[in-house]
This record gives C-alpha cells, sequence and structure tokens, in this order.
C-alpha cells in the first residue's frame, strides 16, 4: 500500500476524478444521503490517500486553521476496504500532514457520530453535542496537544 499526499494543484485529472468517485461512492450512494461535496475547500487542501494497483483504499482532506473551522481540520475520510487498519493508518497520516504543513497543534473535525469511537483511538474527543447534518447526526470533536 503506498501513500500519496498532494496539495490540489498536484493532482491530475485522473487522481482528482478517482477522488470525487470514491467520495460520491461512500458519502452519497452508500450513505443514501443528498449534499453538495464540492464545497470549495477541496482547493486549499491536502489530499492524502492510500492506494495499490492504482486504486485508492482510504482517503481524507487536511485542511488549514480558519477554512472549516478555527483550527486545523481532516474530513472526508474515507476507507474501501473496511475491517483492516486502513482507516487508522490514514487519519494518523492527516495528523501528521496537519502538523508538517500547517503547523497545526490542534484539529478540530465535524464527524458522523456513528464513528465517535474511531476517532477517539487517536486521541480525538467530543466538544459539541450530536446535530444532525445533511440528514445524518454528528459532532464537533477536538485533538489536542499534537
Amino acid at each position: 500500500m503506498e501513500c500519496s499526499i498532494k496539495h490540489f494543484e498536484e493532482l491530475t485529472t485522473l487522481e482528482l476524478y478517482e477522488i470525487l468517485q470514491v467520495r460520491s461512492a461512500v458519502f452519497v450512494v452508500e450513505q443514501d444521503c443528498i449534499y453538495q461535496d464540492l464545497d470549495d475547500k477541496d482547493q486549499k487542501a491536502y489530499h492524502v490517500y492510500l492506494h495499490e494497483n492504482g486504486k485508492i483504499q482510504a482517503y481524507l482532506r487536511v485542511l488549514e486553521a480558519g477554512v472549516s473551522f478555527e483550527e486545523a481540520s481532516v474530513g472526508r475520510v474515507i476507507t474501501v476496504q473496511r475491517g483492516k487498519g486502513l482507516g487508522k493508518q490514514l487519519l494518523l497520516e492527516g495528523i501528521k500532514v496537519a502538523k508538517e504543513k500547517f503547523n497545526a497543534d490542534k484539529i478540530r473535525i465535524g464527524a458522523q457520530s456513528y464513528a465517535k469511537g474511531f476517532y477517539e483511538q487517536v486521541g480525538f474527543r467530543q466538544v459539541s453535542e450530536e446535530f444532525l447534518e445533511d440528514g445524518i447526526w454528528h459532532m464537533e470533536m477536538l485533538l489536542e496537544n499534537l
């Protein structure tokens, strides 16, 4: 499994297409959620993905402070192959990117509520009440002291 870290301008059109295809397959089709995925934040993001045999297996994007939250953030976390530890591996890589590229000392996320335990494994803690976003329960979580 290979990890790629690219800012938006570094992505090829084929890479961007596959990223958007994977995001749509999971967040729109699989979760049966109609929402606007293209939110003008991708252009400001580092895109981190694990790929094997030319196919994305896990993906997330990292945003600097001030784009989504006051703190740096990680979002659009997806694993195609579940149950193989790719999500945790990818999330740790995303945290590393936030520290190295944006000098982040905190990361705030808008997590789907069912994934709370996943994010807690790497030190995130819930910092908001649950709220409904695009028909799915979410909560804000914070990782401090990076």
